[in-house]
């Protein structure tokens, strides 16, 4: 009689079953699920060797199944550049079945998100997606589908970088992701085309041909080409590099520090939405500008920057706070991407937001009440679009420090989407409540000032100046009253 054998229960292939259901699990309820011993379970585990991701230490140690990208089953090294240019060996990631990925934090200066008690956690470097340092990464607004659309043919990727997986955005950074935002960079291709970049980089502009460049890029980006970096955000804009000027130390245009700009702009065609858009990039250089020179001892910085017209368009140029010099860099991470990471909470005005995160540590002395100056001047100018990804971060030993200010400016006034210019109304400022003083009246006196400067400003429309004036004298008003 043939004597019938039953699989063995302990074979690699359960244990590959096993760990793409329950990913990231300990040996213990891998013993458990296999109806095996622990010694059986660390011999399956080290028999499959580099397939098994094991992260954690001893009763927090944890393994997954290794899951392959377009045939690729190894490590992605992600690399960060210093502010000297200097790229360093940061952390590596690792695609984990059925989904996410494993990338500790441990040693990187990032703060980590909290602990889910009984279960795998970001603090050992498990996470569901990409890990929150990299999503700022991904292609977003206006230069990120100009970066898709450039890329996507070459990638095997949909056009539209909203159409994205996490792991078309992880083969797209690691391929192409040179100039991303922030210090990091994914992947050895994309490091060595860093570094060939240094030596075939083109010279920045001179000052006497930043106008007729910045020209031809705006023509350039409206027509869909020039796929530059993928900074966020949906008003039209493009990178560039200006030279900084003879003898200057540290100092540039508007005081700048790299030659990096990104560089938003208006229509040439002298429609009254086309005026309307240049009068409110104006206002932005000078609420910039403003935040520097008023909020500065309330530990608010802003972006440098500058404004010039060329050829019937307005220019606004902010300096990249990202970038130092030629090539050095700096970590920068934004408040949307730290919600989903430490939060999950549905969208809030900044300080709701970032009371949590106060009260768990992880951010920097002095930056809760700085990021409420910089919400009450945003209120009291007509930002009325203050969202999640315009306020930032730089990570430094664990905590969060307020990057400087950018996109702050009377959104109240933007045309809109069908080109229509509305009235501007008279701005309704909010008094403080009294545990809110501290914060409203630095905030107050500079908005002021803002709006002072805007009416007297000649390189503003009559209509924007006349609304600055009518609007500072309201706000002056509500001081008064505020006390």
């Amino acid at each position: 009689m043939q004597s019938h054998c039953s699989k063995p229960v302990a074979a690699p292939e359960d244990l590959a079953t096993a760990l793409a259901r329950q990913p990231a699990a300990p040996a213990q309820d891998l013993a458990a699920r296999l109806g095996v011993s622990l010694p059986t379970v660390h011999r399956l585990l080290r028999g499959a060797g580099a397939q098994v991701v094991t992260l954690g230490r001893a009763r927090r140690t944890r393994h997954a199944w290794r899951r392959a990208l377009r045939g690729w089953l190894g490590d992605w090294p992600v690399y960060r550049i210093d502010d000297q240019g200097t790229p360093h060996a940061w952390s590596t990631l690792a695609l984990i079945a059925p989904q996410g990925c494993a990338m500790p934090l441990e040693g990187t200066g990032w703060p980590v998100p909290p602990d889910e008690p009984g279960n795998a956690s970001a603090g050992d470097g498990w996470w569901p997606g990409l890990p929150y340092p990299l999503q700022d990464l991904r292609p977003q607004g206006y230069m990120g589908r100009q970066f898709a659309r450039a890329v996507h043919e070459a990638l095997q990727l949909p056009p539209d970088p909203r159409a994205w997986s996490d792991d078309d955005v992880l083969l797209a950074l690691a391929r192409t992701g040179s100039d991303t935002v922030g210090d990091l960079v994914v992947g050895d291709e994309a490091l060595r085309h860093w570094q060939a970049g240094r030596l075939d980089a083109p010279a920045p502009l001179a000052e006497a041909e930043v106008a007729a460049a910045y020209l031809a890029l705006a023509n350039q980006a409206v027509a869909g080409g020039g796929a530059g970096s993928s900074a966020a955000g949906e008003f039209p804009k493009f990178a560039a590099l200006r030279a900084l000027p003879q003898g200057a130390d540290t100092a540039g245009p508007g005081g700048a520090r790299t030659p990096h700009v990104l560089v938003k702009f208006s229509g040439a065609g002298g429609a009254p939405a086309e005026q309307r858009w240049a009068d409110l990039l104006l206002a932005e250089h000078l609420a910039l500008h403003t935040c520097a020179a008023h909020l500065g001892a309330q530990g608010v910085a802003a972006a440098h920057s500058r404004w010039l017209q060329a050829g019937g368009r307005a220019f606004l140029e902010v300096e990249r706070f990202d970038r130092h010099g030629r090539w050095g860099r700096s970590p920068l991470v934004s408040l949307e991407a730290v919600n989903a990471a430490f939060l999950g909470l549905p969208h809030r005005p900044w300080p709701e937001m970032l009371a949590p995160l106060a009260q768990g540590g992880w951010l920097a002395e002095g930056t809760l009440h700085a990021a409420q100056v910089l919400w009450w001047f945003g209120r009291l100018i007509g930002n009325t679009d203050m969202h999640l990804g315009n306020l930032s971060f730089r990570p430094h030993n664990g905590q969060l420090a307020l990057a400087p200010a950018y996109d702050m400016l009377p959104m109240r006034y933007a045309p809109l989407g069908g080109g229509e210019t509305p009235a501007m109304p008279l701005i309704e400022p909010v008094l403080p409540l009294p545990a809110e003083r501290p914060q409203w009246q630095p905030a107050a006196a500079a908005a002021l000032a803002f709006w002072q400067t805007l009416a007297q400003d000649p390189r503003a429309s009559s209509a924007m100046r006349a609304q600055a004036g009518a609007n500072a004298h309201r706000l002056a008003q509500a001081i008064d009253i505020a006390g």
